[in-house]
């Protein structure tokens, strides 16, 4: 077993792309899948906080101040911004701008520690903007919802945000504990086994996140396409924008985290609470996003690897 595990975390990013495919080729085990989302979530916040430890995890106070600033300009004056935009263009009502307006108002993934793992990134910076940006997240979504009121209501989508909230936080306790218990001070060959159960776990995530793509591929491609190249546009263009401009300002020694976490949302979060005539036309598009996110280690590894 540990042998496999050392094989997949030296191929993590093929895994990510064997998952991508098994989600599109295999829309049975998606279906299947799709219903234990929530507790594979939980498991891969798990094994994210087993993997990073208690100690890369916890910040300084001064930290409270950037995290505040950043979780208030990418989840609160971005989405702001671009729906005052396309308002101004009689765009408002647009599918494609609820899209971008929920996408970019969301927390960071679940997964994004394992993505800042694989891009070579700060992982424990990351879990930071993650528990910061979902705890902040039922403060920051009202301006939203108040603009848009056919998105839902305020104490739906609020009790989502909470929700969450506990997940991942026992979680990261559970994490904690476990690598306290077990792995107080790993080694190179504990951590290596580690990166590959994460890997393995964020893998096998995709393939019910990709359930609703795989019947509108085969009925109307076109759209899926579109809203494909929408998806890659906000996630990617997210991250070359935060990480070039953060990258020779005060925050360079973060960038990289949130770069991915601008780039990477958790739209999931609205989906359990948005009336039915709203959710419908955007599920293509929520397994879109999911393209980009798990082709980021792969895709923008040039940027990552640039440096500050």
């Amino acid at each position: 077993m540990t042998r496999l595990l050392w094989f997949i975390s030296d191929n993590a990013r093929a895994c990510l792309i064997v998952g991508l495919l098994a989600g599109l080729a295999l829309p049975g085990l998606a279906a299947t899948m799709q219903p234990w989302l929530p507790e594979m979530v939980a498991v891969l916040l798990t094994i994210t906080a087993l993997r990073i430890g208690h100690r890369a995890a916890m910040g300084a106070l001064s930290d409270l101040r950037w995290g505040l600033g950043s979780v208030a300009v990418l989840q609160l004056m971005l989405p702001v911004a671009l729906f005052m935009l396309c308002w101004i263009c009689g765009l408002a009502e647009a599918p494609a701008v609820t899209a971008m307006v929920l996408a970019t108002a969301a927390p960071a993934i679940s997964g994004s520690p394992n993505l800042a793992l694989l891009l070579g990134q700060n992982a424990g910076r990351m879990m930071q903007i993650l528990v910061l940006g979902t705890a902040t997240f039922p403060l920051t979504v009202l301006p939203v919802l108040w603009l848009m009121p056919h998105l839902g209501t305020p104490a739906a989508i609020t009790s989502a945000a909470l929700t969450l909230l506990v997940v991942i936080a026992v979680a990261t306790i559970i994490g904690f504990s476990l690598r306290q218990l077990f792995f107080p001070a790993p080694s190179e060959r504990q951590i290596k086994a580690l990166d590959g159960l994460s890997v393995l776990a964020f893998s096998a995530i995709v393939v019910g996140l990709m359930a609703a793509l795989n019947p509108a591929l085969r009925s109307d491609p076109g759209s899926v396409a579109l809203w494909a190249l929408l998806a890659f546009a906000i996630s990617y263009g997210a991250q070359i924008f935060a990480y070039l401009i953060l990258r020779r300002s005060p925050l360079a020694h973060v960038a990289g985290p949130l770069a991915i976490g601008a780039g990477n949302r958790n739209i999931a979060l609205f989906l359990v609470a948005l009336p039915p005539e709203v959710l419908a036309p955007l599920m293509v598009f929520v397994g879109c996003w999911q393209l980009p996110m798990y082709l980021t280690p792969i895709l923008l590894r040039w940027l990552y690897k640039a440096g500050p």
